[in-house]
């Protein structure tokens, strides 16, 4: 029951985008917020359902099962580190989940036209960093606290508060630019913003050149300091694992 609920709720977040892009739509057909009309939301909503398909993860639960049941011990016999093993599992997915995500923007251009996405070069180059950047720290947050559990029964707790800030920073219920500027300020220091809303303002062509490229060396900086978290805590529970198989 529990697994069939947790299923039900990763499939109504998955397709959140689509209930608020419904929401924002009747909204706007009354007057436009900001600068996003019926148009600018769909084009929004459908492009953060994309890059959500495209950048998702699931190994802060893996990792987690896999060190409270000792299942890692086989992963650790391998020659090859379990963040690799897990990283090539995860991409394995990938053209899963690009077939899932092209009708959606073929459809998608299709209705809305190709000038609701960017039209600066620099975008287009930038966009497959975004996007990669995404991946990349989505999964290094849930190998961080996934390896929190050589430390701590209950880390996945952490993670669902992951998730409730996610759902109110990363752009994933509404564009971060219609927040009050302090907030708007706030999420721009934040790394929720760089999992999910720049992609999609990169490939909507939201931002100017300059803020462009700040936010994608924000994003790699992130990145970076997350997997240098992963590293130093994955060797200190290593050690404490171990001395559970000892």
């Amino acid at each position: 029951m529990a697994y069939r609920g947790e299923f039900l709720i990763w499939i109504l977040s998955t397709n959140m985008p689509l209930v608020m892009l419904l929401l924002w739509s009747a909204v706007a057909e009354e007057a436009p917020v900001g600068r996003f009309g019926v148009r600018e939301f769909s084009a929004y909503f459908l492009a953060t359902l994309v890059v959500r398909l495209l950048t998702g993860a699931w190994v802060v639960w893996q990792l987690n099962y896999e060190i409270r049941h000792g299942a890692l011990a086989m992963r650790l016999l391998r020659p090859l580190h379990p963040f690799v093993s897990y990283a090539a599992e995860h991409l394995a997915a990938l053209p899963i989940r690009v077939l899932l995500a092209l009708p959606i923007a073929g459809a998608a251009l299709l209705w809305l036209g190709r000038d609701q996405l960017a039209s600066d070069p620099l975008h287009w180059v930038v966009f497959p960093l975004s996007l990669a950047g995404a991946w990349a720290l989505t999964f290094g947050v849930m190998l961080v606290i996934g390896t929190l559990g050589f430390f701590w029964e209950s880390s996945l707790s952490l993670f669902d508060l992951w998730l409730g800030l996610f759902f109110v920073f990363s752009g994933y219920t509404i564009p971060l630019e219609l927040f009050p500027a302090s907030l708007l300020a706030l999420s721009k220091w934040l790394p929720f913003r760089y999992v999910l809303s720049f992609p999609v303002e990169t490939l909507l062509g939201l931002l100017g050149r300059r803020e462009l490229l700040l936010a994608l060396a924000s994003q790699w900086t992130y990145v970076a300091i997350v997997y240098a978290a992963a590293l130093l805590l994955w060797r200190a529970g290593l050690r404490r694992f171990a001395a559970y198989g000892g």
